[in-house]
């Protein structure tokens, strides 16, 4: 299978890694990739945002498959454009991604589907998004109604600070919508769910840290960790999630006209009232997926080839290693606000090197002489692989231990204590 995969963060370097070790991968291209994924598979310029020039690309390669990494080319119609081309396609069309694209049209699936899910408002003035505060009451919960890098929450219990992160959001351009949501208690859980357009296949729980510092302090940033398994998540959680959340969706969407063909990424709160979904994505979690892949025991690629080409139903379920996988987030100096780039990186090597572990590359390219230096705010995901999760834990700090980035930032607390 000759295979394309879109993208240059972690988690296409985390799909890159999975399907070079597929037998079924008899050519492997990453576009626009970055460092990383140039030592398994070959690197390709391409615009992921330009539709006709990623579907131009896949005929050029003669691809069998093209695997659609993040959101915004999702979006902006990318995989509308491969199936055109008569190429199969790992993502939703544009009209199915719309589920991350919007916020409140989620929340219209989601009533139409009866899934659990938070009370909102969706809001489009500031007096709006003030009442609707002074309704759900603190900690406030407000959401962009657009895509934001996995930065468009706040969650606070300062009303001024919710009400201006509310403006600037409404400021921005667009729609100039927010959500605004009752707050949801409880610990928080990433389904992946591979979809056909009629069924849906889950993968592996997960669990992100989403804030800048320890003990969840700080700013929302796209995800400074994560692990896999979950020990503490309640028995038939999975299940529950399926028969809930996952194929109701999938339903809803076909009848919509916009079957959902992808990776539903259900992010759920295990509340003191019931299972809540607090958003979708329509694309693997970043870095959820460096976990979850790192724990795959069988083919990626077959699997997401089914998914594509609506054959799920036949499809080997996937099987998943006993062992555990923690990733922890190296993010440049500045993070979230204003990362800084061109600083050298070093020890990635020797992190490699070391047993149980694997280094995945987010924000990185290669400077004047070659050197390895940062280009993004999470610039590295360092993945720990274990017996246990207290193992893998250990493998991955030591792996973050051998890296040198100057002004570097990561939370030391990542599945700590289970």
């Amino acid at each position: 299978m000759r295979i394309l995969v879109i993208g240059s963060g972690a988690r296409e370097h985390a799909l890159a890694r999975a399907l070079d070790r597929d037998p079924a991968t008899t050519d492997l291209v990453v576009a626009p990739g970055n460092p990383g994924t140039a030592e398994l598979a070959r690197n390709r310029e391409v615009d992921p945002l330009d539709p006709d020039a990623v579907a131009a690309l896949a005929r050029e390669l003669g691809s069998d498959l093209v695997v659609v990494g993040p959101e915004a080319p999702l979006v902006a119609g990318v995989a509308d454009a491969v199936r055109a081309a008569g190429i199969a396609c790992f993502g939703p069309d544009a009209a199915a991604a719309h589920l991350e694209g919007s916020k409140a049209f989620a929340k219209e699936v989601m009533a139409a589907a009866e899934v659990p899910t938070a009370l909102a408002r969706v809001c489009t003035s500031a007096a709006e998004v003030a009442a609707a505060l002074d309704a759900f009451g603190a900690p406030y919960v407000v959401k962009d109604d657009g895509l934001a890098a996995g930065k468009g929450v706040v969650v606070t219990d300062d009303r001024d600070q919710a009400l201006a992160h509310a403006e600037a959001c409404l400021t921005r351009g667009g729609a100039g919508t927010v959500v605004v949501e009752e707050y949801l208690d409880g610990p928080e859980v990433s389904l992946f769910c591979l979809c056909d357009g009629t069924e849906a296949v889950p993968l592996a729980p997960a669990q992100d840290f989403k804030r800048l510092r320890d003990g969840d302090d700080g700013p929302n940033t796209g995800g400074m960790g994560a692990y896999s398994p979950l020990p503490w998540a309640p028995e038939g959680l999975v299940e529950e999630v399926l028969e809930r959340v996952a194929r109701p969706v999938v339903r809803e969407m076909a009848h919509r006209g916009a079957p959902f063909v992808g990776v539903l990424y259900c992010g759920l709160a295990l509340t003191s009232r019931g299972l809540r979904v607090i958003e979708f994505n329509a694309r693997f979690g970043d870095p959820e997926t460096q976990v979850v892949l790192a724990r795959l025991a069988s083919p990626l690629a077959e699997l997401l080839h089914a998914a594509a080409t609506g054959t799920l139903g036949t499809a080997p379920a996937p099987r998943w290693s006993a062992d555990a996988a923690v990733t922890v987030v190296l993010a440049a100096a500045g993070y979230p606000d204003d990362p800084r780039r061109g600083d050298v990186i070093t020890g990635v090597d020797a992190a490699d090197a070391r047993p149980g572990v694997h280094v995945l590359h987010a924000g990185t390219a290669r400077g004047p002489v070659g050197e390895l230096v940062s280009a993004g705010g999470r610039v590295l995901s360092v993945v720990g692989v274990g017996p246990d999760l207290a193992a893998a834990r250990a493998a991955a700090y030591e792996g973050v231990d051998a890296i040198d980035l100057p002004g570097g930032q990561h939370r030391t607390d990542i599945a700590a204590g289970l």
